[in-house]
């Protein structure tokens, strides 16, 4: 059950036993809900004091790994800040290390778990079918179909083609359009710019700042990728945070259809809406969607999506590449069972972005090092340097203990130079220890530019 060399965890042997025992759930070698023995025959068994078990068993208790009934023994259990919190476990737990680098959630335990067991439950059909890629089961089709039409953009079970996440749609997009040119936003998401640069494909790029998306750079950039493609993030833009307003979008719409330019809107953080209340605004007029539940559910759950006209889902069918980008069929119903939950998971989930959003946006504001736009939703901060570059501020921080992403690493050619994205996906504590460590970066970068 638990490693030979378990007692080397810790100083202490009931902290290493209970360090141990986490670990073994965490990995699956003890089970959730598995009654562990009886202290006395638990100390036997790893040569210990009863003491050290009992104390073992407190620690766990008290950190909500166990439930112990009188009479009934201890229940192994994951603990509720874990279950229910945005945050994957790595990003705070890595040895030595806070990464800020990713904002991706983690799994919501209970929810995800009941979901997937139902999803068992109900796979007998899918298990004597073939299991070749298609588009989709026609539940799960019929599922974002609806959810789509709710939202006030009419859509059928034939203009959704299921992907392997969002990256899987964009990457087949791309390649069936074969554009020559494509405007991207500058900054842009990493992701987005290692799928679009293809050798002989020229990227043009739009600006985006606090103020939103620089109308004069649209007009040139839609009329320099005339039969091209654009790929724009309008909701919550990764890394910068905003919203692209009505107006914004109807007139990209406007210079789209002029141009003939292929417009793909990037919507995985469209949930993401940290205002009170929620105000969507209107999708652009004419778009391809791509959707995914990587940044509302788990970006384990390779479930992504293409809203475009039938007519273009037909041809997408028959790319070579669509077989690749298909999702296995049993995610595909782990999906059916999570999608009628996903307003009660994300009014959680945005309760608690919204929280630790304002606690980092709270201790950054003390500091002149930086200047920063609070964003109205999504999962970052893009923060401007006032006296330091960001790659020599990351690097600094890296040297210290705290992984964050420079500016640069969103640039499509080499500039943001002076920016940071900072994440605000950990809890406070960790946010609090990894702005210690970013102040102490900064006065390391700072002390060696005036030297």
């Amino acid at each position: 059950m638990l490693p030979p060399q378990w007692r080397d965890l810790a100083h202490s042997a009931s902290e290493a036993l209970a360090m141990a025992i986490r670990d073994a759930v965490l990995d699956g070698k003890i089970r959730v809900t598995d009654q562990l023995p009886a202290e006395r025959r638990l100390a036997s068994q790893f040569g210990v004091s009863r003491g050290t078990v009992v104390a073992a068993f407190a620690r766990l208790r008290a950190e909500g790994w166990l439930s112990t009934r009188h009479g009934s023994g201890s229940t192994v259990q994951i603990p509720a800040s874990l279950r229910l919190r945005y945050e994957p476990l790595p990003a705070g737990h890595a040895e030595g290390l806070i990464d800020l680098r990713r904002a991706m959630p983690a799994a919501p335990v209970d929810a995800y778990t009941a979901a997937a067991e139902r999803a068992l439950s109900r796979s007998p059909r899918l298990l004597l079918g073939d299991g070749e890629p298609g588009p989709g089961l026609l539940q799960l089709r019929e599922q974002v179909a609806a959810r789509l039409t709710g939202q006030g953009l009419p859509t059928g079970p034939d203009q959704v083609l299921i992907t392997a996440g969002a990256r899987a749609a964009m990457t087949l997009l791309t390649a069936y359009l074969r554009p020559t040119t494509a405007v991207v936003e500058s900054p842009a998401f990493y992701g987005i710019l290692a799928i679009v640069r293809q050798p002989g494909r020229q990227l043009v790029p739009v600006a985006v700042s606090h103020g939103g998306w620089d109308a004069d750079h649209l007009v040139a950039a839609f009329s320099r990728a005339r039969g091209g493609v654009a790929l724009l993030v309008p909701d919550f833009h990764n890394p910068t945070g905003v919203l692209m307003d009505a107006q914004a979008r109807a007139h990209v719409a406007v210079l789209a259809a002029r141009a003939d330019v292929t417009v793909i809107a990037n919507e995985i953080i469209r949930d993401l809406d940290l205002r009170e209340p929620t105000a969507p605004v209107p999708r652009i007029r004419g778009a391809i969607i791509v959707g995914s539940l990587s940044k509302t559910i788990w970006a384990g759950l390779r479930i992504g999506w293409i809203r475009a006209p039938a007519r273009l889902i037909r041809q997408l069918l028959l790319h070579p590449l669509c077989e690749v980008c298909s999702p296995p069929p049993i995610e595909q119903l782990t999906a059916c069972e999570l999608l009628p939950e996903l307003d009660g998971l994300l009014r959680q989930r945005t309760r608690e972005l919204r929280s630790q959003r304002d606690h980092l946006a709270a201790a950054l504001g003390q500091d002149g090092a930086w200047t920063f736009t609070l964003p109205s939703g999504g999962l970052w901060l893009w923060a401007r340097l006032a006296s330091t570059s960001g790659d020599a501020l990351a690097a600094q921080a890296a040297a210290v203990g705290l992984a964050v992403l420079p500016g640069s690493k969103f640039s499509v050619d080499g500039t943001l130079a002076s920016y940071l994205r900072v994440p605000f996906t950990a809890p406070p504590a960790i946010l609090d220890n990894a702005i210690a460590l970013l102040r102490a970066a900064h006065d390391n970068s700072a002390g060696r530019r005036r030297g």
